[in-house]
C-alpha cells in the first residue's frame, strides 16, 4: 500500500512540474511580445511629443465688440463721477481736449485735474493721438475731471475695441467710481458731525 502510494505521489509531482514548465514559457513568450508591442508605440508617441507644440490652457476670452462710430466718425459714451455727468466724443486728431467750448487749460486750471483728463491717454500708450471735445454739468470741478476720464476711456474702448479694453478695465477706468458724499443725518452738524458739546 504504502509502496503504491508513493508512486501516486511521484507522478503527481513530475506533473504538476511538466505543468509548470510550458506555464512559465508562456509566460515569458507573452512578456517578450508585449515588449515589442510596446516599442513601436513609444517610439510613436515620442515622436507626436516631439512635433507637437505645448497646449496652453484656454482662457476665457473678452466678447469682441464692433467698433461704435456715428456719422462723423467719432466714438461717443457718457462718464459720471459724483454728481458730474459728461457727454465724451473722441476722434483721431493732434491731442486737443475742449471741455465745454474751453480748451483743458482754462477749463481745468489745475494741473492735478488734467493730470486727471490725460490718464487713459497715458496708459493705452494714445497720448496726442485723439482730440476729445466734452460737455460736462454737474459737480464741481474735480467731480468733472473724474467724469471726463470716465468718459474718455469708455469712448477709446469703442473706438478701439479689443486692442485697449483689456489695458484700461485693468487700470479700473471703465468702473464708475461710486463714492458720493454721504448725507446728512438729524442731530449732527453734518453727515458725522456733532454738535459742540455745551456741559450746562
Amino acid at each position: 500500500m504504502a509502496d503504491n502510494e508513493k508512486k501516486g505521489l511521484a507522478d503527481l509531482g513530475e506533473l504538476t512540474k511538466k505543468n509548470e514548465e510550458p506555464a512559465a514559457e508562456t509566460k515569458t513568450e507573452e512578456k517578450v511580445e508585449a515588449k515589442a508591442d510596446d516599442a513601436p508605440a513609444a517610439d510613436a508617441e515620442q515622436a507626436d511629443a516631439e512635433t507637437e507644440t505645448p497646449v496652453e490652457p484656454a482662457q476665457p476670452e473678452a466678447p469682441l465688440r464692433e467698433q461704435e462710430l456715428d456719422q462723423y466718425g467719432r466714438a461717443y459714451a457718457t462718464g459720471r463721477r459724483k454728481d458730474a455727468i459728461a457727454r465724451v466724443w473722441i476722434k483721431p486728431g493732434s491731442g486737443q481736449i475742449i471741455v465745454n467750448g474751453r480748451d483743458q487749460a482754462v477749463y481745468f486750471a489745475r494741473p492735478t485735474l488734467r493730470l486727471v483728463i490725460n490718464q487713459p491717454f497715458e496708459i493705452a500708450d494714445r497720448k496726442g493721438q485723439y482730440d476729445v471735445i466734452a460737455t460736462v454739468r454737474g459737480g464741481g470741478l474735480s467731480g468733472q475731471a473724474g467724469a471726463v476720464k470716465h468718459g474718455i476711456s469708455q469712448a477709446l474702448t469703442r473706438f478701439e475695441q479689443p486692442a485697449l479694453r483689456t489695458t484700461i478695465k485693468r487700470a479700473g477706468f471703465l468702473t464708475r467710481d461710486s463714492r458720493v458724499v454721504e448725507r446728512k443725518k438729524y442731530g449732527r452738524a453734518k453727515a458725522r458731525r456733532s454738535f459742540q458739546f455745551s456741559k450746562r
